[in-house]
């Protein structure tokens, strides 16, 4: 695999480390970074070896997103032959959108994937949300290094399923990796006399956890990063002057620079503090080795909050306890590992600095366990995946199959749909909590999940999704009015694979009478909303999605695409899934030699009511995929076609028109909710 990464933050060699896991394990790596960046507030220039070889690019800016590269270098590498080219930068960041620009003048066709961080919803001015919308509308995968970045980048239009990787360190423990360099500290800073002798504050530190009694022992607490308001800068002063035993090491640079001191000496702990400056990567490792605790205690704003805390992994894995404030994602990356406090709490925060030197030994060992999961071999694993997701990789039909049914009472049909396939692994999501289904499921040995309300299709496959009877097996979507023999089910797998790139294939169906039905159907659009107006519907030609009642869902798709999309309550969750699946390259068929019979309908007995939950599907698809201006131009469609074919047509298909006009002149979901209501009410 060749791939191509570009990433402005790789300026920092220490945070090459994934490039050089995923060189030993054999993929080839071209990397392009910023000649000069900033960070942790000091100046960094690019620098390569044999053993770690990147690129530099010049760069007219340095703000994140707003800055850009000379494009001279990425003209020429892109130019070549890449399998993935992944852009380590931010969806809405002008550099994305310049290499993204570049590779289209360069026609370079490989998947391309994204980076994103951002934790908060935000909406960007023009261009930027626009940029932003249209490079996660067409890329191939997205690694977030926090679980709201990534639902962010989801719900800002990425089709699939973004991914949770973590920022990556160096597991090394400072002291094995620097034996010689660990009682060299800076000390510039610190008036008293404590502050002249650094190596007597790290003898101290080491007397303190060895020591029998540390109630008095002073506890050396660290911060490093930006020194600006938002980090928390205050109240780690604050937790200095309610707790005498607290002493600080503040690395860093930024706004409150000039004002630290000052407001030190306010609070009456100007002799418990020392001011480093802004550290070079290349001494962070020493700072940690100076400390007994790291405190991160940051305060969220409106416009910012953590977006990782790459500092407390860092510390965690050079052996050092770790505690954070609940501001983004803190808790998720402390949390289990540290010790977390309400943000804005100095009390608080006081008092968990003096817990976790109490308890160094065993924060330290939770703290070296959660780094290792951030460790740089764990995030190439996590990106190699990534890659291969947006290669749409081919699987094989030996990897197992696993069969989902929703039910929602008719108890008869589910066990005519599940008598046939009960001897493959089997779970009944039970939206109905009907006695007479979990009987039917014991019988025939088959896992039972009682869901507890009426979850709707897509949130009870969620659901069975979620704690998986075959992990990594290809998933077979079987409606409870429907029947396949096992037969049908290997030869759709066997069918799934024999073309790469296939998401779904379903069999032809049809009712008990043979009479057969339309499986394969070409994608909504505003577009084919007019034609079927005007009666053309059958001509439209395009990309096609198979329906789910009898569907076959590829594994490493479903990883790649995620689940179903749980606002879809009843109707169109397959056809979204397919969009989104084919938005990211895959293609759905259907297979004419696998023949089901499908009841259709067999669990809904109002027929007015399944109109208004279709088409309640339909409006969100269209607000989904097309925006609230393609909705309305839809939605104008299938009035205006309604409207036409009651006044022409008569009898019960006139009337049928007549209802399907006031049902879009009300608005789908509209109804459907009044649906819901009368149900509530009854």
């Amino acid at each position: 695999m060749r791939v191509l990464r570009i990433s402005h933050s790789a300026t920092v060699a220490a945070w090459r480390g994934r490039e050089r896991a995923l060189r030993e394990d054999g993929v080839d790596v071209s990397l392009v970074a910023a000649r000069r960046w900033h960070a942790g507030g000091t100046e960094v220039t690019l620098s390569s070896t044999a053993d770690d070889p990147v690129s530099g690019a010049a760069t007219i800016g340095r703000h994140p997103a707003l800055f850009l590269y000379d494009p001279r270098p990425l003209w020429r590498l892109l130019g070549e032959q890449w399998d993935v080219i992944d852009i380590h930068e931010e969806p809405f960041a002008l550099s994305t959108a310049e290499v993204l620009l570049l590779r289209a003048l360069r026609r370079n066709r490989a998947p391309y994937t994204l980076y994103t961080a951002q934790n908060l919803r935000k909406k960007y001015p023009f261009p930027f949300g626009w940029l932003e919308r249209r490079a996660l509308r067409a890329a191939s995968g997205i690694s977030a290094c926090n679980r709201e970045a990534a639902a962010i980048a989801q719900d800002k239009g990425f089709p699939g399923r973004a991914r949770v990787i973590p920022l990556g360190v160096d597991v090394v423990p400072v002291a094995a990796s620097h034996p010689e360099r660990g009682a060299q500290r800076r000390d510039e800073g610190r008036p008293s006399s404590r502050s002249a002798d650094p190596e007597r504050g790290a003898q101290r530190r080491d007397e303190g956890r060895s020591g029998s009694d540390q109630s008095d022992s002073p506890v050396l607490v660290g911060l490093l990063g930006r020194l600006v308001p938002e980090k928390g800068v205050a109240v780690l002063l604050d937790a200095l002057a309610l707790e005498p035993r607290l002493h600080a090491r503040i690395a860093g640079s930024g706004s409150l620079t000039d004002r630290i001191e000052t407001d030190a000496a306010t609070r009456g702990v100007r002799d418990r503090v020392a001011l480093l400056g802004a550290l070079p990567p290349e001494e962070v490792p020493d700072f940690y080795a100076s400390i007994d605790v790291l405190a991160v205690p940051s305060v969220p704003t409106r416009d910012w909050t953590e977006q990782f805390g790459r500092v407390a992994v860092e510390a965690m894995a050079a052996g050092v306890p770790v505690v954070s404030s609940d501001a983004g994602a803190l808790p998720d990356v402390v949390g289990g590992a540290g010790i977390v406090v309400p943000h804005s709490d100095a009390a608080a925060l006081a008092n968990a600095l003096i817990e976790a030197h109490a308890n160094h030994d065993e924060l330290t060992a939770a703290g070296l366990l959660r780094a290792a999961e951030c460790s740089w071999n764990a995030v190439a694993v996590e990106y190699e995946e990534l890659y291969r997701g947006a290669l749409r990789a081919p699987g094989t039909s030996d990897r197992g199959i696993e069969i989902i049914t929703v039910a929602y009472g008719a108890p008869d049909l589910l066990e005519r749909a599940l008598a046939p396939v009960a001897g493959t692994p089997v779970t009944v999501v039970d939206n109905s909590s009907m006695p007479e289904i979990a009987a039917i499921c014991e019988r025939l040995g088959v896992r039972y999940i009682d869901s507890g309300a009426n979850l709707g299709f897509g949130a009870a496959v969620n659901l069975a999704l979620a704690d998986r009877l075959v992990p990594g097996a290809d998933v077979l979507l079987l409606n409870p009015d429907a029947a396949i023999d096992p037969e049908g089910i290997a030869t759709l797998q066997r069918a799934l694979h024999s073309r790469p790139g296939t998401a779904s294939v379903g069999p032809v169906q049809a009712d008990e009478q043979g009479r057969p039905a339309r499986v394969e159907w070409v994608f909504p659009s505003p577009a084919r909303a007019w034609l079927e107006a005007a009666g053309l519907g059958r001509a439209v030609r395009g990309p096609q999605f198979v329906i789910g009642s009898v569907l076959l869902l590829d594994a490493d798709a479903l990883a790649t695409v995620g689940g179903f999309d749980e606002r879809f309550f009843l109707y169109a969750e397959e056809t979204d899934w397919a969009f989104r699946a084919h938005l990211l390259g895959w293609t759905h068929r259907a297979v004419p030699d696998v023949r089901a019979v499908h009841t259709g309908a067999g669990t809904s007995s109002d027929p007015r009511r399944r109109e208004a939950f279709f088409h309640a599907s339909q409006e969100r698809y269209y607000r989904k995929h097309y925006g609230a201006a393609g909705w309305a131009s839809a939605r104008t469609a299938q009035f205006c076609g309604a409207l036409l074919r009651s006044i022409l047509l008569s009898g019960e298909r006139g009337a049928e028109a007549r209802r399907r006009a006031a049902l879009y002149r009300l608005g789908p979901v509209r109804v459907e909710r009044r649906f819901r209501e009368t149900r509530k009410e009854r």
